[in-house]
C-alpha cells in the first residue's frame, strides 16, 4: 500500500449519555506517524447513522451548549416516524443532516491546523449504542 493515503480506525466507549467526545488527540497522534511531517489531508469519518463530527471549542461550556441545542432543535420526545429505540431516538437518525458524519481538515507539516480553540469532536446522542468507530484517513499532499 502507498503511504500516501494512510488509514486508522479508532474504537470509542461514549456511554449511555449523550456526549460530545473530544478526539483531538487521537487524529494529533495519527498524524504524528501516519503524515511524518507532510502536507496533506485528515479526513475523519464516523460510520454510524446517528453521530456526526464537529469542529468546536470543547471545554468551556461549547459541547454542552450544543448538545443544549441539539435539544431544542431535535427533541427526544414522541413526534418521529422512526420509532425504534429508546423514546425520541428518531431524533438521533436526523442528527447527521445537521452534524455531519465527516469532516476534512488541513495538515501542514504534518500538524493539524487547527484554530487556537478549535478541537475535533464525535458528537454522540444515541444512548442505545454505547460503542463508535470512527475512521481516520490522511491523504498526503
Amino acid at each position: 500500500m502507498s503511504d500516501a493515503f494512510t488509514t486508522r480506525v479508532l474504537t470509542l466507549a461514549t456511554g449511555s449519555s449523550e456526549r460530545v467526545v473530544d478526539i483531538t488527540g487521537d487524529c494529533e497522534s495519527f498524524l504524528r506517524e501516519a503524515a511524518a511531517g507532510r502536507d496533506g489531508l485528515l479526513n475523519v469519518f464516523v460510520p454510524h447513522a446517528t453521530a456526526g463530527i464537529a469542529v468546536i471549542e470543547t471545554g468551556a461550556g461549547s459541547d454542552d451548549d450544543l448538545l443544549a441545542a441539539l435539544h431544542t432543535l431535535l427533541p427526544a420526545d414522541d413526534r418521529w416516524q422512526h420509532r425504534h429505540g429508546s423514546p425520541g431516538h428518531g431524533r438521533d437518525h436526523v442528527l447527521p443532516a445537521l452534524v455531519p458524519p465527516h469532516a476534512t481538515l488541513p495538515v501542514v507539516g504534518g500538524r493539524l491546523e487547527l484554530g487556537t480553540w478549535q478541537s475535533v469532536c464525535l458528537v454522540d446522542t444515541n444512548r442505545d449504542n454505547p460503542d463508535r468507530t470512527v475512521r481516520l484517513g490522511f491523504l498526503a499532499g
